[in-house]
C-alpha cells in the first residue's frame, strides 16, 4: 500500500468534541483507524493523564500516529511531549518554533528526537508563522536535521502566494525530509481571505502532489485536516477521504 494512502485525521477537526471517546468513534465511522491528536484534546504536560487518552484511542482501534502542533521554545518541561508520543507508539510530532527562541529550542529538540527515536516535522503554517516560508523552513532545516524534518500543511503552503507556496515543488525539493503531511485545501477571494475546502476541490492539485510525495520516497506521517464545520464536520471529511483515495487509486 502506497504510504500517503496510509492516512489518517487531525484531532482539530473535531475540536468542538472534547471527548475522546467520541472523537474515535468519529473516526471508526470515517473509516479511518488512525489520528494526530492535538493539545485540545490531550494535556501532553501530563503523561500519566495522556495514558488515559491512548487507553481510549486503543480500545477502538485507533493509532495515535503523531501529536501537535507544539511550539517549542527550548523549556526542558517540553521533554514531557515526547514521553506522552513515545507511550503512544507515535513516531512524529509536529512543531512549530519562534524566532525569539528556535536558537535554543532545536538542540534540545534534536536531542529528544534521538533519546525517544521520533521524529519531528516543523509545520509551515502559512506567511503569519514563523517558518512558512522556504528560506527559513531551509535554515531549520540545516540547523535541525535529520532529526528535524518538515511537516507539510498543503493549504498553509499556498497561502504564502503561488511564486513561493507549491507544496508540488515543496514535495520534490524537500524529499527526504518530509517526515509528515496535513492534507488541506483552500480556495482564495481576491483579497487573499482563504477558505477551507475538501481536498483536492479547492487550489490543491491533489495528484500530482501525491505522486510527488511517492516518487519522493515518502515515508512520514499524514492526517486529513479539515477546519471548516466544526460542529459537524464528518460530511466534508466523508468527501476529503474519497477524494483522497480517487487521486491515490
Amino acid at each position: 500500500m502506497k504510504q500517503a494512502l496510509n492516512f489518517g485525521v487531525q484531532s482539530y477537526c473535531f475540536r468542538e468534541f472534547k471527548d475522546n471517546a467520541v472523537v474515535a468513534r468519529k473516526v471508526r465511522d470515517l473509516d479511518l483507524n488512525s489520528i494526530e491528536v492535538c493539545g485540545v484534546h490531550a494535556d501532553f504536560n501530563d503523561p500519566a493523564a495522556f495514558k488515559k487518552v491512548i487507553q481510549t484511542y486503543k480500545d477502538a482501534g485507533v493509532d495515535i500516529i503523531s501529536i501537535g502542533v507544539q511550539t517549542f521554545d527550548g523549556n526542558e518541561s517540553e521533554r514531557l511531549w515526547f514521553e506522552c508520543a513515545a507511550a503512544a507508539g507515535a513516531k512524529h510530532i509536529s512543531c512549530h518554533f519562534r524566532v525569539n527562541s528556535f536558537m535554543r529550542a532545536l538542540p534540545l529538540v534534536r536531542r529528544w528526537s534521538k533519546e525517544f527515536g521520533i521524529r519531528v516535522g516543523i509545520h509551515c503554517h502559512g506567511g503569519y508563522q514563523f517558518g512558512g516560508s522556504p528560506d527559513v523552513l531551509d535554515y531549520l532545516l540545516e540547523l535541525g536535521g535529520p532529526e528535524i524534518g518538515l511537516c507539510i500543511d498543503t493549504a498553509w503552503a499556498m497561502q504564502i502566494g503561488p511564486y513561493h507556496g507549491k507544496p508540488v515543488e515543496w514535495a520534490k525539493k524537500y524529499a527526504g525530509r518530509i517526515y509528515g503531511v496535513h492534507f488541506k485545501d483552500f480556495l482564495f477571494e481576491p483579497n487573499g481571505q482563504w477558505k477551507d475546502v475538501v481536498v483536492g476541490q479547492g487550489t490543491l492539485d491533489l495528484p500530482a502532489f501525491t505522486r510527488a510525495l511517492q516518487e519522493g520516497g515518502f515515508d512520514g506521517m499524514s492526517v486529513i485536516e479539515y477546519e471548516a464545520d466544526a460542529q459537524n464536520p464528518d460530511p466534508a471529511l466523508k468527501n476529503c477521504i474519497q477524494s483522497m483515495r480517487a487521486s491515490l487509486s
